[in-house]
């Protein structure tokens, strides 16, 4: 893949700025096609697409969770983990204003505001994972241990397949 092509997401950015190396993989964005998609088209088992989850707590505090594509998660076991009332999706709008990212297109890396992050924990014994690098149709991969060291992620169990 050429250099003029690559996009230079503010995921990019913060991933080099954390001397992370990591692949790009431009595919062809399919609205509501998900990590199914995204799999299919760059041929690669979809338990290791991680999708980048932007979720709230009961008093609307912010948090990512990085799940596996074939996989949803627990907001109830989140919910207990975490010593909250509730865990539940942001509304695309919210999820938005918080990471700095549209909807189908957010990543982890380098998000407008600061945010605890939650990795489920049988994504770390992956040897590669394919995330967002900012921008819809555009995943990046990289080594799940480098990825949730530099993002200070908190491994949980709270996947539901």
């Amino acid at each position: 893949m050429t250099a003029e092509k690559t996009p230079v997401t503010l995921a990019v950015r913060a991933l080099r700025a954390a001397n992370v190396p990591f692949t790009h993989h431009l595919y062809a964005y399919e609205e509501k096609g998900g990590t199914a998609a995204s799999a299919r088209e760059l041929g690669v088992d979809e338990h290791s697409v991680v999708k980048t989850l932007v979720m709230e707590d009961d008093r609307k505090k912010p948090l990512i969770v990085l799940m596996h594509g074939d996989r949803q998660v627990s907001t109830k076991a989140l919910a207990r983990l975490l010593g909250v009332k509730t865990i539940a999706p942001c509304s695309p709008e919210s999820a938005n204003r918080h990471s700095g990212y549209l909807v189908g297109g957010t990543s982890p890396f380098g998000t407008r505001q600061k945010m605890p992050v939650y990795i489920e924990e049988t994504i770390l014994s992956l040897p590669t994972i394919y995330i967002n690098g900012g921008q819809r149709g555009y995943l990046v991969g990289l080594d799940p241990k480098v990825a949730a060291r530099v993002l200070g992620a908190t491994p949980v169990s709270v996947a539901v397949p």
